[in-house]
């Protein structure tokens, strides 16, 4: 499978799952349903669109690693440091005290 091929089918299969995710979740919310599975749903919907990227750079690293191209598989995995760094950041500076 092409790289273009592989992106697009990771970037479409989490946008449709985590639209999915938020509909229904708002729809459980609108049926006057449990709070706890709506909750879920909804969280679940972010969550899921939040983690497309990053799954979009590690198919990258898989394609370029499986293409035998060394430079770019370097700098995709540097890119998906860069990510995890940030998100590790995010979570211990903006911890409550």
């Amino acid at each position: 499978m092409r790289l273009e091929q592989a992106v697009g089918a990771v970037l479409r299969a989490g946008v449709t799952i985590s639209s999915a995710c938020m509909v229904i979740g708002l729809l459980v919310v609108l049926a006057g349903g449990e709070g706890d599975t709506a909750r879920v749903l909804l969280h679940a919907g972010i969550i899921i669109l939040l983690a497309t990227p990053v799954a979009r750079v590690v198919v990258s690293i898989v394609q370029y690693v499986t293409l035998r191209d060394w430079t770019f598989a370097l700098l995709t995995a540097i890119v998906l440091v860069e990510l995890a760094a940030s998100a590790i950041a995010a979570l211990v500076f903006n911890r409550r005290l």
